[in-house]
């Protein structure tokens, strides 16, 4: 019997991943792991780098989320060197942020989640993506998704210079002015944006909640998670992307902590494990204690629905009546349910499109006071945002030059790395049994982990040794000549064949 199940790669999402899945004699799953073999090391070759250089080359972390990476990386210069931004600079600063956040939640739903539901998980895997979905939703809708993201990235280059690696963000401001034409077209986009996330709301009900056997998928105990939850949050506890306070909550919703960017490192540990690259964070009020679920458990999730569960509430209105339909429907606060991200997702990126509206009517949007150069000898600093996939942390420390000495990412993605394992597992215990798989089966195991969104570009870090690598020489024919094999601990053996 087949004691070992791969899925290598593991398929819609950013960076490289696998899942290991081991079964006992009776074809039962054991264990399984969600790996990240990938090593990208930037806090550790960032060191030596001047401060100031640290939103371009963060950027570089991800060609996905780079605006998240900039927009943090610049929020902790500003702590490094002690200086407020302008209120022209934080509008635009969150203007150019929340049309990221749309476009990339645009993304997410119609071309990597969305064809899970659209399509089917079921479906045949050659129409499991955007052409599936086109093919199910019409033309017309995927020339919309299309348009919409074209015009959102069109404006994201005018503000930031670029659309993939941003040129806009330098501590106490922003490098560029906000044109009164370049206001216009935002209030122009923001108006459509929002009739878009409204009509991605409809489809979203029509096709989704609206049959009831992806209803009973969203609510089944395969995809089913108790844990804490992290998300940024404003004065009154409504969901923020851009600026405010970081609060958890317990499993049954309860405030457990609250805290300040730069108080993150007294909040949050790090655990790691042999068998991947990426990061377990954990809530050092209570310990690390394992991949578990529950209260007694330390982990937290971020993304989507966990700052749907930290918040009280979202801060435009069309948002809060989506908000609370979600909460209503599934009937729960926390939601502990995976795939209802989501739908998370989707009030956000209506959110956000709201949020557009109000900044392109905001005066100091087109102000010239785009900077404050009372900057202080640097020092150390922290910034957070929320990324798409959750709340990303940048932590750098300095020399009296402003050269990085020290720098701790904790990317969004880490902070969901121990629920992803944990979700990856469950889902392959219950979905597995007698050592039977299908291509279907193992897409829905897939479908625990892409309801984060994850980015495995961004989740890796440096551990002490070398990076794992196997080379095979093959000869004319195809054969395997020579596999030479370096270990984590630097060691080399080669076999010859």
């Amino acid at each position: 019997m087949q004691k070992k199940i791969s899925i290598d790669p593991i398929t819609r999402l950013e960076g490289h991943g696998k899942i290991d899945i081991y079964l006992d004699d009776k074809g039962s799953v054991e264990k399984a792991f969600f790996q990240v073999p990938e090593l990208r090391g930037f806090e550790t070759f960032v060191e030596g780098r001047p401060a100031e250089d640290m939103p371009q080359i963060t950027s570089r972390i991800c060609g996905v989320c780079p605006t998240a990476h900039h927009m943090a990386s610049v929020k902790a210069l500003d702590a490094v060197y002690g200086v407020r931004p302008t209120p022209a600079a934080q509008a635009v600063r969150e203007t150019f942020f929340d049309l990221f956040m749309f476009e990339d939640h645009v993304l997410h739903f119609y071309f990597l989640g969305g064809p899970d539901f659209i399509v089917g998980p079921d479906a045949p895997k050659s129409s499991r993506n955007i052409l599936g979905v086109i093919d199910k939703v019409g033309i017309a809708t995927g020339t919309k998704v299309i348009e919409i993201r074209k015009r959102c990235r069109e404006l994201m280059t005018q503000i930031g210079g670029k659309p993939i690696h941003p040129v806009l963000g330098l501590p106490g401001g922003v490098a560029k002015q906000m044109t009164g034409e370049m206001r216009a077209q935002c209030k122009e986009f923001a108006k459509d944006a929002v009739a878009f996330a409204q009509f991605t709301l409809t489809a979203f009900n029509d096709i989704v909640l609206a049959d009831n056997a992806y209803l009973d998928l969203i609510l089944s105990d395969v995809y089913f998670l108790e844990t804490n939850y992290m998300g940024m949050v404003d004065d009154a506890n409504r969901v923020n992307f851009y600026d405010g306070v970081i609060r958890v909550v317990d499993p049954e919703g309860k405030e457990m902590l609250r805290f300040n960017p730069g108080d993150y490192a007294s909040i949050i540990g790090e655990h790691v494990e042999p068998w991947t690259y990426a990061k377990f964070p954990f809530l050092r009020k209570i310990g690390w204690k394992g991949f578990i679920e529950g209260k007694e458990s330390g982990i937290y999730r971020v993304a989507p629905i966990a700052r749907l569960n930290a918040g009280e509430g979202m801060a435009t209105p069309c948002a809060q009546a989506e908000y609370e339909r979600l909460f209503s429907t599934i009937g729960t606060k926390p939601v502990h349910n995976t795939l209802a991200m989501h739908w998370a997702r989707l009030v956000e990126i209506l959110y956000a499109a709201e949020r557009l509206v109000e900044l392109a009517s905001c005066e100091e949007l087109t102000s010239p006071d785009i900077r404050n150069m009372d900057l202080q000898p640097p020092t150390e600093g922290v910034g957070i945002v929320e990324a798409p996939r959750g709340t990303l942390i940048h932590h750098y420390q300095t020399d009296n030059n402003g050269i990085i000495t020290r720098a701790n990412l904790i990317v969004a993605t880490v902070g969901n790395s121990a629920a992803i394992n944990m979700s990856v597992e469950k889902a392959a215990k219950k979905l597995i049994s007698n050592g039977k798989v299908s291509d279907g089966l193992l897409n829905m195991i897939e479908m625990a982990f892409r309801a984060y969104d994850p980015c495995l570009s961004c989740a890796t870090h440096s551990l002490p040794g070398k990076m794992p690598l196997e080379v095979r020489i093959k000869t004319g024919t195809g054969s395997i000549k020579t596999t030479i094999i370096r270990n984590c601990d630097g060691s080399e053996r080669r076999m010859e064949h």
